[in-house]
């Protein structure tokens, strides 16, 4: 059976194609990806404006197309916070509905949190012990840890690399003022969740996905992508912050020109950096691995989850019999 995936976030629609089979990870058999840049298209009010909405349909489109010519048999889209958080967003799926003849579903932050996290502890096994995972998205930022394969704290903050670029940095390059609006007010957002991630404990290892992490990452000198998903890439606190300056003193064209800069995200990679800064600096923590698989990865390894051919063993239930055996002596049978 194949499978596929469609994550329409708030820079693209990506469809994940993968071809079943019990037991082998979800690796993509094809990627297909249609920009969508909903972060333009977000009016004051909340709500997407007409070209947004026929941009981001147009994009469904395109996508659903696609995984009908590569022979897709079940496809699960979903929407993430840039179109969930949306004012209108029932018009924008009633649109997209209407464009493509899919409906999205909607998942939470929390449900984000915990499929990504879902899907780093796969990846990483139960060697990791504690996993912390950190996922900085274009609406919201999502925190999960635990020790189990699900976790024991998930939450979503409203601290997305996207949003905050439009609340706080209307300037190119933004201004020292905008610079330190925006770190007060990550700061502040995440105090609010600080003291129960203390309490859980301190991880094991800590991790994190998204593409603004990847980039993050790549400026700092990990290996590109073509490298392919089992190169370690990590990003440490010091050459973050080391980033961060040249980050913020240029403008959106200009960061485009650096290494592993996407165009379509030159202009938010800014927010992303002071969030992980932020992050990082309030958590204690040195470096972050970068996970490979993410929100889609967990999302198909759920539905993997429930697809076996696998035997059943034939366990059988096991009874005492204190009549047989009383409890005079413990670890003794009666003489």
């Amino acid at each position: 059976m194949r499978l596929a995936v469609l994550d329409i976030g708030s820079n693209s629609a990506q469809l994940q194609v993968v071809d079943v089979a019990v037991g082998a990870p979800p690796l993509p058999a094809h990627c297909v990806k249609e920009p969508t840049l909903l972060a333009e298209e977000l009016r004051p009010d909340g709500t997407l404006s007409e070209v947004g909405l026929d941009r981001v349909a147009a994009a469904v489109d395109r996508a659903v197309s696609a995984a009908t010519r590569l022979g897709v048999d079940q496809l699960y889209p979903f929407v993430t916070a840039a179109v969930r958080d949306a004012v209108n967003r029932d018009e924008v799926i009633d649109r997209i509905e209407a464009e493509s003849g899919i409906r999205p579903q909607f998942l939470s932050g929390e449900e984000e949190a915990t499929l990504t996290y879902f899907a780093a502890r796969r990846w990483y096994g139960w060697s990791a012990g504690r996993l912390l995972l950190v996922d900085i998205g274009g609406g919201s930022t999502e925190v999960a840890l635990g020790r189990d394969a699900l976790p024991d704290l998930a939450v979503s903050l409203p601290l997305g690399a996207g949003w905050l670029t439009r609340r706080f940095l209307a300037a190119d390059p933004p201004t020292r003022k905008q610079l330190k609006a925006l770190r007060k007010h990550v700061h502040d957002t995440l105090a609010e969740v600080l003291e129960r991630l203390r309490w859980e404990g301190d991880p094991r290892r800590v991790v994190a996905t998204s593409k603004t992490f990847k980039q993050l990452a790549r400026l700092s000198g990990a290996a590109p992508q073509r490298k392919g998903p089992f190169v370690r890439r990590e990003l440490t606190l010091t050459t973050l912050r080391n980033s961060i300056p040249e980050l913020v003193s240029v403008t959106a064209h200009e960061r485009a020109g650096l290494r592993g800069i996407a165009r379509s995200r030159a202009r938010q990679v800014v927010a992303g950096a002071l969030v992980a800064e932020a992050t990082m600096t309030a958590l204690d923590i040195g470096s972050v691995e970068i996970c490979p698989w993410a929100l889609r990865e967990g999302i198909l390894l759920r539905h993997l989850e429930n697809v076996t051919d696998l035997p059943t063993l034939p366990l059988q239930p096991l009874t005492h019999d204190s009549a047989v055996y009383p409890l005079t002596t413990p670890g003794r049978r009666p003489s």
